[in-house]
């Protein structure tokens, strides 16, 4: 096969010099193009073949040859550009000799060219430019991948996009709900009032999330700098300064395992409204998502994998400690203490640290027995203080925290809480969160910056962050996290 590819190849080179040699650019950039394939389709796609006759109506277009039949002196083609296809039809008495020549001589599928015609309808009464004019605008050397039948090797799909975008349509539709989805949510936004802002990628202390950072240096001030796992310090900072909502649609970093759920670099949204709380933010996600659903997907269920998912409001609702009743089944005296839950982890195979608190424990059993139960649209509340460090404690409850973590097909989607705006309360919580950190080997070191803004004054606020990854694979039906990122963190292939 790779032998076949090279024949290929050299003879697309071939070509491409020969070109050179009668003086045409095989890279050429004065054709211009005034329509694009959709602007074509949605103009006249219902406009029947008598009218299209009589009115002779011009098209002109460029895009990527993918597949040629080509009869002698006429032929079929189908071009493609970044918003559709079309059929195309060539033919030797209606084009000038030198296109019809180039076509025929030098043309092949993946080559990308301008075309010039009118529009007709065939026997079959598809849409179809009859061409007058054809110009090669760039001389494709590698072939389409797989003949044009779509590309099936995951492998080279993740390492080479653009094979991946040019042999399957489908990617191409998920990664335009991406776009979809991302701006459906900066306009929600706006137009609640909240400030897009941008926080540093770049920060001297690693905070908003303990996990273990990127770490890079600065030269010029000879300083150890960390990519960001979060930007919910800096967010909450403008808060302090006077901003009442923010938001951040950006890439955070984490230097940790890949999975189909997880991938080092990866894409959230944080935002903060100053005088809400957590039960408002439950709300506000209820409206976002739904109405989110509805516009990428065009109504409120969607499949997903094997399922159907509903997001019709008001989504399910439960503490986390009930959802181990209820879900998972334990009794309370079956998770009273840190010695019982360590013994139902040990013989789940799950690892932790011996210094692990009640409430962690707690948590890491929920993750482990609930999470991937919750399959319809859930809300998560009450997680225990001592998982939830930047959270504001319970009023009645001074053990449990005004947090959710929102759960769709076994996923979290986002976590939220009221914010934790005590700098005493939050100073000592750093200080354990340290003391932890220390412990697992991560960079471990007191924001005092961060305290010192919360001296100044956080207003009552609430936060939530959302992982857009993961959203889009809801909304495209997509089961890996791979599978939504253009182009996902891989381990290099050894040459």
């Amino acid at each position: 096969m790779e032998e076949e590819l090279t024949l290929i190849e050299k003879n697309r080179v071939e070509k491409l010099e020969n070109l050179k040699g009668i003086g045409i650019n095989p890279f050429n950039n004065d054709f211009i193009k005034k329509d694009s394939v959709k602007d074509i389709l949605d103009k006249y796609s219902v406009v029947d073949k008598e009218f299209l006759e009589a009115n002779r109506l011009e098209a002109n277009t460029a895009g990527r040859i993918i597949i040629v039949r080509n009869f002698g002196k006429a032929a079929f083609f189908r071009l493609r550009d970044g918003y559709g296809e079309i059929q195309c039809y060539i033919q030797k008495k209606v084009v000038p000799d030198e296109d019809f020549e180039l076509f025929n001589k030098f043309i092949d599928a993946g080559d990308i060219c301008g075309v010039t015609g009118y529009l007709f309808r065939t026997r079959t009464d598809e849409l179809t430019i009859k061409v007058e004019r054809f110009v090669l605008l760039t001389k494709s050397v590698l072939p389409m991948p797989e003949k044009w039948h779509g590309l099936k090797d995951i492998e080279i799909r993740f390492r080479k996009r653009h094979i991946d975008l040019i042999a399957n349509s489908e990617v191409r539709d998920v990664f335009r709900k991406r776009t979809k989805t991302i701006n459906f949510i900066r306009a929600f936004l706006n137009s609640r009032d909240f400030l897009e802002v941008e926080t540093p990628l770049m920060q001297t202390v690693p905070g908003g999330a303990t996990a273990r950072p990127f770490k890079t240096h600065h030269n010029a001030l000879d300083i150890d700098l960390y990519m960001r796992v979060a930007p919910e310090l800096y967010l909450k900072r403008l808060i302090v300064g006077g901003f009442d909502r923010v938001y951040e649609i950006g890439r955070n970093f984490r230097n940790e395992g890949i999975s189909i759920k997880h991938n080092p670099e990866f894409t959230m949204l944080e935002f903060y409204m100053a005088y809400a709380n957590y039960k408002d933010l439950m709300e506000f996600i209820e409206e976002m998502i739904s109405a989110l659903a509805v516009h990428v997907g065009g109504r409120l269920e969607i499949e997903y994998i094997d399922g159907t998912i509903n997001f019709m409001p008001p989504f399910k609702k439960i503490k986390l400690k009930d959802s181990l009743y209820e879900i998972a089944g334990f009794k309370s005296e079956d998770i009273d203490s840190k010695e019982k839950i360590f013994s139902i982890l040990k013989s789940l195979n799950v690892e932790v640290e011996n210094n692990i608190n009640y409430g962690e424990l707690l948590t890491v059993l929920f993750e482990e027995t609930v999470e991937s139960k919750l399959m319809d649209p859930t809300f998560v509340m009450d997680y225990p203080v001592e998982s939830s460090p930047l959270a504001r404690r319970n009023d009645k409850d001074p053990g449990i925290a005004d947090r959710f973590e929102f759960f769709v097909a076994g996923r979290e989607i986002a976590n939220a809480f009221s914010e934790l705006n005590d700098p005493f309360d939050q100073e000592s919580r750093f200080i354990s969160q340290i003391e932890i950190k220390s412990k697992e080997g991560l960079p471990a070191e007191m924001d005092t910056d961060y305290i010192e803004a919360l001296k100044q004054g956080l207003p009552p606020a609430a936060g939530c962050g959302i992982g857009i990854d993961r959203l889009v694979m809801l909304l495209t039906n997509s089961y890996s996290i791979r599978d939504v990122i253009l182009f996902p963190l891989l381990k290099p292939v050894k040459q």
